[in-house]
């Protein structure tokens, strides 16, 4: 494959496929664009005007949002370009967004549930905006240069792909670890679970956590086994690659989806019932047991110590 290349990351179709794959692709892009715009316009209004939720604490959820924003106009333009080859010319400028973009800012995410429930000292200590801003500002950097580069290197070369296969496995193994990591806290017995309500209330958070967890791997997993069969076969099957972007898109919905759910703009019902315990701990503040509501946790500070009781159904 020294000489030949790999499509990975652009959605062309330059390749020979027959009308099925075509449609399907078109339909898959056409979600993307159509859905995905609207749904994460709608999610950075709600964090931009506050009246969900604040600005710090939904900060990294702001800044995946206007980066899927991105991904869906890369979606746009892979749509038209079925009929304008133009916009075949215009697809890298945007790839970065999708093999940099998505992943740098889920892991943060996933980093940051991780400090708030296994160290949350931690967490209380680097929890000010600007830490947050500096992460982004770093991540941005870094996704701004991966779309700089995309745009010279729109065909993919038998190293360039091992290259984005061992960078999703290894944003993919962050985000796995954290999670679990996550999982096996929330399944731990800890104080003030003796109500009835708190211990639903982490049960639901574990649920949450793990449909993230599975969303991501979804998200992944397929892309990883589509770049490493065409390195060890050196054969590009469309079907192989078309359940791998398809995955990749419609697993991305989860993170806006649950957050939609979470502050009660999802017409869905089996998600609204729990916004009642968003209201209770967030006016719920005993000071002669030293509880307090801190950025969507409920937190303890008995023995001098900061210590996590029980997660406020952040997905």
């Amino acid at each position: 494959m020294d000489n030949s290349s790999v499509n990975f990351t652009t959605l062309q179709t330059n390749y020979t496929a027959d009308s099925f794959h075509l449609i399907s692709l078109a339909c898959v892009t056409s979600f993307s664009f159509f859905v995905g715009f609207p749904t994460h316009s709608y999610v950075i209004w709600l964090i931009v005007t506050g009246k969900e939720s604040g600005l710090a604490s939904e900060f990294f959820n702001l800044n995946l949002s206007v980066c899927e924003i991105g991904i869906c106009l890369k979606s746009l333009f892979v749509l038209l370009s079925f009929w304008f080859s133009i916009f075949n010319i215009l697809q890298p400028i945007l790839t970065g967004l999708v093999i940099m973009g998505r992943p740098l800012f889920q892991c943060l995410m996933c980093v940051e549930r991780y400090l708030a429930v296994v160290h949350p000292v931690t967490f209380l200590k680097y929890k000010p905006l600007r830490y947050r801003v500096i992460c982004c500002a770093v991540s941005w950097i870094i996704t701004l240069g991966s779309c700089f580069v995309s745009m010279f290197f729109l065909n993919l070369t038998y190293n360039s792909l091992w290259l984005f296969v061992l960078q999703f496995f290894l944003f993919n193994s962050i985000q796995l670890f954290c999670l679990v990591a996550v999982l096996r806290a929330l399944k731990q017995s800890g104080p003030g679970e003796r109500k009835k309500e708190e211990h639903h209330m982490k049960r639901r958070a574990f649920y949450l956590i793990l449909v993230v967890t599975v969303s991501m791997a979804i998200i992944y997993v397929p892309c990883i086994g589509s770049g490493l069969f065409v390195i060890f076969t050196q054969q590009y099957i469309p079907y192989l690659w078309f359940t791998s972007v398809a995955c990749y898109v419609l697993a991305g919905f989860v993170q806006p989806v649950l957050f939609l759910g979470r502050v009660g703009k999802l017409p869905l019902c089996f998600l609204k019932p729990d916004l009642r315990y968003h209201r209770y701990f967030d006016v719920f503040d005993n000071t002669s047991m030293g509880w307090k509501h801190r950025d969507n946790w409920l937190y303890t500070s008995q023995g001098g110590n900061a210590r996590k009781l029980t997660p406020l159904l952040s997905p």
